[in-house]
């Protein structure tokens, strides 16, 4: 797809992918939607709090800010990290989750919002829908595009191998960049009782996944997060 890789690059959606907002026809929800998989103990700090999910949660912070959005909302908020960092900037944020013990602001499935269309300026959701099978996540998401306004911005799991190259030239700056790893091949997806399909697993390559989420929102740019390169973010904007 020669889409890039890390932060800081732009990359549009190829044209063939640029169809009608939602037009592609959406499967009907799976019960699975409805169903939890962990409780709250499994965002305890020592366990689920790493350097690289901190990192990745400043990506998410700086993509929202940049868009200057009234109302956000974010769809599996776990230890609700993102709203309560980015509340310090201004920033509205309403969470919504199926488990009313991470006391979301809203309880209800994201294949079947209560919202009425275009009520929130950004809908975001970041490791959430690798938590549903794939043909649900693009329900979820189909319902995403049309309770937002502007903007929605996700990421998930990539699970191409890479290396990470820095390199520092004195009186010039350090330069980094993600390399592939040359011997990778993709593997088919085996779920963990929580991940049903990742990026570039066999199943979900980059391209079909980007092929399949540009078909319900145009795609304005995907990077993998340099810091913590499992994750890589998908920037989409409403028609």
């Amino acid at each position: 797809m020669g889409l890039p890789n890390v932060r800081g690059v732009a990359v549009s959606a190829p044209p063939a992918m640029s169809l009608p907002l939602v037009a592609a026809a959406a499967p009907r929800p799976s019960p699975v939607a409805d169903l939890k998989q962990v409780d709250a103990r499994h965002y305890a700090f020592q366990r689920y709090v790493t350097k690289g999910r901190w990192a990745s949660v400043w990506h998410q912070i700086d993509e929202v800010v940049r868009l200057a959005p009234n109302r956000v909302l974010e769809i599996g908020p776990g230890p609700g990290m993102f709203k309560a960092s980015i509340a310090a900037f201004g920033v509205r944020v309403e969470t919504l989750d199926l488990d009313p013990e991470l006391k979301p602001d809203h309880v209800a499935s994201v294949t079947e919002m209560p919202f009425a269309d275009r009520s929130y300026d950004v809908v975001c959701a970041f490791q959430m829908l690798e938590h549903l099978p794939y043909d649900t996540s693009l329900v979820a998401f189909s319902e995403m595009v049309r309770v937002a306004r502007s903007h929605v911005v996700i990421s998930l799991p990539d699970a191409r191998a890479t290396w990470r190259m820095m390199l520092h030239i004195p009186r010039v700056g350090t330069v980094h960049k993600l390399m592939p790893k040359w011997f990778w091949r993709p593997q088919p997806h085996v779920f963990d009782g929580e991940h049903y399909w990742e990026v570039n697993k066999r199943e979900t390559p980059l391209a079909r996944v980007v092929a399949d989420f540009s078909a319900r929102c145009p795609l304005e740019r995907t990077y993998r997060v340099l810091e913590y390169p499992y994750h890589r973010f998908f920037v989409f904007k409403r028609a």
